[in-house]
């Protein structure tokens, strides 16, 4: 099988833990590891992986097109809006890491076979990863939802400048993508950066206002979920299921990372690298079985 080669735009955490991850990948491989500092921390694990590496940032793309089929975008969301303007023009399909809202949005539990006809996949958020999938759920087993609000706590070790700087965009975009697949029109998402010492793991509450909830239907169709989720993010699971209090279906979630590069406590950065690669890796096998 030809493997997918795929490049990395973005060295810090979630452009590493993603190399990493890439690399135990049958479908994929890296090509090349893109950033602005050769003495980064990602930079020199990149380095020490044997992996090709440039400081040019989306010039290093440009000069080796030929190269590459698939560019993972972890890098800003102001950066990727200037990056798909070339990017796009390359004819490169695009995964989107960033909260920048271009492409379709993409929950693989969700919509995997309907993205991978698109070339720009946005990713959406870490906490939108993470709780997405129950808000569709909840969409799909209950009428008349009036309201869904979901609050996720990471551990702030585990938050790098470009989280820190996309924050603004982060609610805006994981709001849109609930919006978008529960159909419920008022949503509210909040990301609270943990400090606490030792490090927590990353838990993700929501929350949905209805009235004369069917908790049968949703038990069952969480259960279905948690356990496709699972198929490529191993260390998501059910913490609290579904309760129905105060007028309100309250469920909790827990992604667990693989410890790859940070920590485990560092699930924000499984639970949306995860998902990234189960799109590439999907890409590749169509890719495979059309040639």
């Amino acid at each position: 099988m030809k493997k997918l080669r795929v490049a990395i735009l973005g060295s810090g955490n979630i452009g590493t833990d993603l190399l990493i991850k890439i690399q135990r990948s049958e479908f994929l491989e890296c090509v090349l590891f893109i950033g602005r500092n050769l003495s980064s921390p990602g930079m020199a694990k990149a380095i020490a992986m044997g992996v090709k590496v440039s400081d040019e940032s989306i010039n290093a793309i440009v000069k080796n097109s030929d190269l590459v089929d698939l560019v993972f975008d972890a890098t800003s969301a102001k950066d990727a809006k200037n990056h798909w303007d070339i990017l796009d023009k390359l004819g490169k399909i695009v995964v989107d890491m960033t909260p920048a809202k271009l492409g379709i949005f993409c929950i693989p539990a969700v919509n995997l076979e309907e993205v991978i006809e698109h070339r720009n996949i946005n990713m959406i958020t870490c906490g939108g990863q993470a709780s997405i999938p129950i808000a569709y759920v909840i969409g799909k087993t209950q009428k008349n939802v009036e309201y869904i609000e979901v609050v996720s706590s990471i551990a702030s070790r585990s938050a790098g400048p470009a989280t820190r700087l996309n924050l603004d965009e982060y609610v805006d975009t994981t709001e849109n993508g609930i919006k978008h697949f529960s159909n419920v029109p008022r949503t509210k998402a909040i990301l609270n950066l943990n400090p606490a010492d030792p490090c927590i793991d990353m838990q993700t509450t929501i929350f949905a206002q209805v009235e004369n909830p069917d908790m049968g239907y949703l038990e069952k169709e969480i259960d279905i979920m948690i356990k496709k989720i699972q198929n490529y993010v191993p260390g998501y699971s059910l913490l609290v299921p579904p309760v129905f209090e105060n007028g309100r279906i309250v469920i909790m979630v827990k992604a667990q990372g693989l410890g790859d590069y940070l920590p485990k406590y560092a699930g924000n950065l499984d639970i949306i690298n995860c998902a990234a690669i189960a799109v590439a890796e999907q890409y590749s096998k169509n890719f495979n079985n059309i040639k």
